[in-house]
């Protein structure tokens, strides 16, 4: 047995999940933290603003989602040594391949059922209607397409070097995979099973958002201090958004009616809310360390960031810019999940 399937029931995820059937009121949704260096998830419950549980999962925990039913969550693992920008590779330690994989959670049992192949290194994935993971290999240059049910990889698709962000564009008919060191993103045709065309964006490629009727994607350009909008039609950037001296775009968050784009800028430390219509900056706030992962409320009245160094997530009142209160999870907090309603 795996490390990984040793992992203890938690009592208070239970027993608050049993409270909420009584509770008469407050939200019934909750905040999953994926913590990298810990490698383990932390629960929030929104209504006392606390962590309520941490759960182990393996090493390296990055990219966090759940099916569409909202009962099972998947974690992307690695066993590669972390190296940020500057790091002279050839130092590090070799990789531990056997903890590359997605873990899965069961929400209702309250544990990690399994850990999937997800491919060599699997940094960020994407949950395809029909429950199928795709899921970026950041050492390896591809993104896999795995099947959850079976356990199993069915092919793995070249994109540039170092890929990252991967998001399903909203008709669920294609991907959309960002490149880091190439600078681009790979767009693949999933019913073909095969990559369109690869674009050229901006230094530093990291997080993906679409309007809700999927007519423009928009790319955080980290090095670049802007956002790249490409025309998802004719498959080209038509022009960029700058973000501000300082800024270090990186994850996004759109409104359910697209109207509003909340973008993480790292060691920016602020998010920045631009208005869709018009692409000017509404409005910026101070959120914490290297906030990253990002993510809305379902009603959009908060806002909750994931803050690396600082091992913290912050949870912003969206109409004031406010920090209602900043919560200790694991170690370098990476991705944000909200699940619920």
């Amino acid at each position: 047995m795996t490390n990984l399937l040793k992992v203890a029931a938690i009592a208070p995820v239970a027993m608050l999940l049993a409270a909420c059937s009584h509770a008469p009121s407050g939200p019934t949704y909750r905040v999953y933290i994926s913590n990298e260096s810990s490698g383990d998830m932390t629960v929030i419950d929104p209504a006392t603003m606390e962590a309520v549980a941490t759960v182990p999962l393996g090493k390296r925990a990055r990219g966090i989602h759940a099916t569409a039913d909202g009962k099972t969550i998947f974690v992307a693992l690695s066993g590669s040594p972390l190296a940020p920008p500057g790091v002279d590779e050839s130092t590090l330690p070799p990789p531990d391949k056997s903890a590359d994989g997605i873990g899965v959670y069961d929400i209702a049992q309250n544990k990690v059922l399994a850990k999937l192949p997800g491919g060599s290194d699997p940094e960020q994935f994407a949950v395809g209607k029909d429950g199928t993971l795709y899921v970026s290999n950041e050492d390896a240059g591809g993104l896999s397409f795995v099947d959850p049910k079976n356990g199993t990889v069915l092919k793995t698709i070249p994109t540039g070097e170092e890929p990252e962000g991967v998001m399903i564009t909203p008709d669920g008919r294609r991907v959309y995979a960002t490149a880091e060191e190439s600078g681009t993103i790979t767009v693949i045709d999933l019913a073909e099973g095969k990559a369109l065309k690869t674009i050229k964006v901006g230094r530093r490629p990291r997080g993906i958002a679409f309007l809700p009727d999927g007519s423009k994607a928009y790319i955080t350009n980290e090095n670049d201090q802007a956002i790249s909008v490409i025309d998802t039609a004719t498959l080209e950037v038509t022009h960029t958004i700058p973000t501000g001296d300082g800024t270090k775009p990186m994850g996004l968050a759109m409104t359910k009616d697209g109207s509003r784009l909340y973008v993480s800028t790292g060691r920016g430390k602020k998010v920045l809310v631009f208005d869709t219509a018009t692409e000017k900056m509404l409005n910026s706030f101070e959120v914490g360390d290297r906030p990253w992962g990002i993510a809305l409320s379902p009603d959009e009245k908060l806002l909750y960031t994931a803050n690396g160094p600082s091992n913290d997530v912050s949870i912003v009142d969206v109409a004031t810019g406010h920090i209602l209160k900043k919560v200790k999870v694991g170690q370098r907090p990476w991705g944000v999940l909200v699940l619920g309603s």
